[in-house]
């Protein structure tokens, strides 16, 4: 390791003399390139020199020991050799720290349900709406999108529709997603212009691996039925509809979107093990923090977290005291505004 470490100090002293030369200083590309590689290392040599110097430090107490002093001065020596060695083993461990591999997190998949709340087929349509809001946030940043199941309303929205999103930085900003989402306007369906309240619930669940969530078979009552459509019209002829209920928690998860029986149950277990995970995540959530929640919410699907008001075009996310009046280019999925907001939140509350 002290090999390697000498390189990176000699390579140190090289990038000095050539950031503060012409040549390079001219060359603006090769500069912001030199000067990223000098800005990394130094953290690491910085350390090689405490390492360096309390080195030399035990050597000339080691060395003070073999002379005559009286007892007083001895005992000082060794407690000074002590301390010098224990910050010695600190800095090795820093050094470990620095040159070991950062391997890159990567962002869990999310399965994100939204289903209607109050409001009768409003709720329905302003369900639709979350669900166009979040794809098309997903398109502006290259996330993969999946449906995995959904039931229509009769007026071309939504009773529920689940979901998964995967990429980089999704799990990031969608995961305080969850919650109730309110909306304020006029339903075309409103002759007299009144302004209506409704409301649709969403649920952000990250999607565990089989390895992870185990379910035994034993455990699961499965139905196999028939898909039906808006009204109760038959969709498939064939039988392909599945519905799961995992007994020991009476979770229920229907899939019928797929023309394969097969096909539905595989969704249907990848829901029924998002569901169980987050249970399981919020149980351990109530068990160690029970006289604390976040300042951005605990995830429960039940808790109002947003409102979406269109006479004003605001919306307020009302966990963190956030309003905006950009509600047309929100529902258009430009909702950096907001997740950012949000990421900031959780940052200064960790802080």
């Amino acid at each position: 390791m002290l090999g390697k470490l000498r390189e990176t100090e000699q390579r140190y002293k090289e990038l000095e003399k050539l950031l503060a030369s012409s040549e390079v200083i001219a060359d603006q590309d090769k500069y912001k390139k030199l000067a990223k590689e000098f800005a990394d290392i130094t953290p690491l040599v910085t350390a090689f020199n405490e390492y360096k110097e309390e080195v030399s430090q035990i050597e000339e107490l080691t060395m003070l020991l073999k002379e005559k002093h009286d007892d007083e001065f001895n005992a000082l020596i060794r407690e000074e050799l002590k301390e010098a060695k224990k910050k010695k083993e600190e800095i090795l461990k820093k050094i470990e720290d620095l040159t070991t591999p950062k391997h890159e997190i990567k962002d869990r998949d999310l399965i994100i349900e939204i289903r209607a709340g109050t409001g009768g087929q409003e709720a329905s349509l302003f369900a639709a709406d979350l669900y166009r809001m979040y794809v098309k946030y997903a398109d502006r940043k290259g996330w993969k999108v999946e449906n995995i199941s959904c039931h229509e309303s009769d007026t071309g929205g939504f009773k529920e529709i689940i979901f998964s999103i995967s990429g980089k930085g999704a799990e990031s900003r969608l995961k305080w997603e969850s919650g109730a989402h309110r909306v304020q306007r006029i339903p075309t369906t409103e002759s007299s212009g009144r302004i209506h309240t409704s409301a649709a619930t969403v649920a952000v669940m990250f999607e565990p691996e089989e390895v992870d969530v185990k379910i035994d078979p034993k455990d699961l009552k499965i139905d196999i039925f028939r898909s039906s459509g808006p009204g109760g019209q038959s969709v498939n002829t064939t039988d392909s509809a599945v519905r799961i209920t995992h007994l020991p928690t009476g979770i229920v998860v229907t899939c019928q979107d797929e023309r394969s029986q097969l096909k539905n149950k595989q969704k249907a277990m990848r829901v029924l093990r998002a569901r169980l995970s987050a249970k399981i995540e919020q149980e351990k959530y109530e068990e160690t923090s029970r006289d604390r929640k976040l300042k951005v919410g605990s995830g429960d699907r039940s808790e109002k977290i947003r409102t979406y008001n269109y006479p004003d075009r605001r919306v307020t996310d009302h966990r963190i005291g956030f309003t905006t009046h950009k509600l047309a280019a929100i529902m258009d999925g430009d909702l950096d505004e907001i997740t950012e907001a949000l990421m900031k939140a959780e940052k200064e509350q960790n802080d």
